[in-house]
């Protein structure tokens, strides 16, 4: 054979096809890309569009969440423990914790923190310090005379049942709740008895019954109450009438409705000519009988010199002053 007569088998290459080079070529006019326009061109990918209607990933609900920070644990088996025991990584007198398992090699990293899992049998005693252990790998670990020490006190997998202390280590003789025992209270010291002569008992037993606890006024009572249960309008209402009947305010206050729980309707403007202009209209004409707009427009620009102290005008005392001011608080 010689150097000329080598050559590869057959259909192992081929020619590349060379297109648009004319409709004769069967790779001509598009080029083997079946369209003209964007999709013909290199660099364009239109993904999920579906002839206009909504794509099937915008359809689809979002389901879950994925947590940015959360944690990643590096998980440590009994099984691993053994092996590693067994190949003389870990001994019985050194406290491993996440830095110490990496350095014996027992861990290829620590991550944010070992997790102890898994069950099986633990041929020798070894003390490790972990983030986090499931019941099952703790009780492997002190079935070989070991111990488990559980930084993290709000691990998932840590034994129900056990506490932390104050620095975050849970403690063999913590797993089991010690019955809780009420203190007994201590007795009260007894006041030393003094002997009385036998002639003042009788004379203090009178004075008890002569003089009996005193009472509050019920008066003075009835009002503190009263000023406890009073309502927001009647004591705003009290501070341009004293006398203020409550039973009044509460027609008002029925009258007006729903719309006090409006903001920009519980209070009055005096600078908005046309919201003074809806009072004349309203309250004054249905209420108080006032068909003259300007007489209305007058006594209600009184009852707004008389409230300009206030900043905030209450609606309900502004209409009771205005009843109040044509003498027909009874007819409300």
């Amino acid at each position: 054979m010689r150097l000329n007569e080598l050559k590869d088998n057959a259909g192992a290459t081929h020619r590349k096809k060379r297109i648009g080079r004319g409709i004769g070529s069967g790779k001509g006019k598009t080029g083997g890309r079946g369209v003209k326009g964007q999709k013909s061109r290199s660099g364009v990918a239109i993904k999920g569009f579906e002839g206009g209607q909504m794509p099937i990933h915008m359809r689809l609900p979002k389901r879950g969440f994925n947590n940015p920070n959360r944690k990643q644990w590096a998980e440590l088996s009994i099984d691993n423990v053994n092996r590693a025991i067994e190949a003389g990584k870990l001994d019985s007198k050194t406290n491993y914790d996440a830095a110490a398992l990496v350095e014996a090699g027992v861990l290829r990293r620590s991550r944010d923190g070992v997790r102890l899992i898994g069950a099986g049998t633990v041929s020798k005693a070894v003390k490790l310090t972990v983030s986090g252990a499931t019941p099952g790998a703790i009780k492997a670990v002190e079935a070989g005379k070991g111990s488990v020490t559980v930084l993290d006190e709000t691990v998932e997998y840590r034994a129900k049942g056990e506490k932390a202390d104050k620095a975050g280590k849970v403690s063999k003789a913590d797993k089991k709740a010690a019955p809780k025992v009420k203190a007994e209270k201590a007795p009260k010291a007894a006041a030393p008895k003094t002997a009385a002569p036998k002639t003042a008992a009788p004379k203090a037993k009178a004075a008890e019954k002569k003089a009996p606890a005193k009472k509050a006024p019920a008066k003075k009572a009835a009002k503190a109450d009263d000023a406890g249960d009073m309502s927001e309008y009647l004591k705003v209402t009290r501070q341009y009438d004293a006398d203020a009947d409550e039973a009044v305010v509460t027609k008002i206050e029925k009258y007006l409705g729903a719309s006090l729980k409006n903001r920009d309707a519980k209070y009055v403007a005096c600078s908005d000519e046309t919201e003074l202009e809806t009072i004349a209209k309203g309250f004054m004409k249905k209420k108080m009988g006032i068909d003259d707009k300007d007489a209305a427009m007058e006594k209600i620009k009184a009852v707004c010199v008389t409230m300009k102290p206030t900043r905030m005008k209450n609606r309900v005392t502004f209409y009771y002053l205005l009843a109040k001011a044509e003498g027909k608080l009874g007819d409300l």
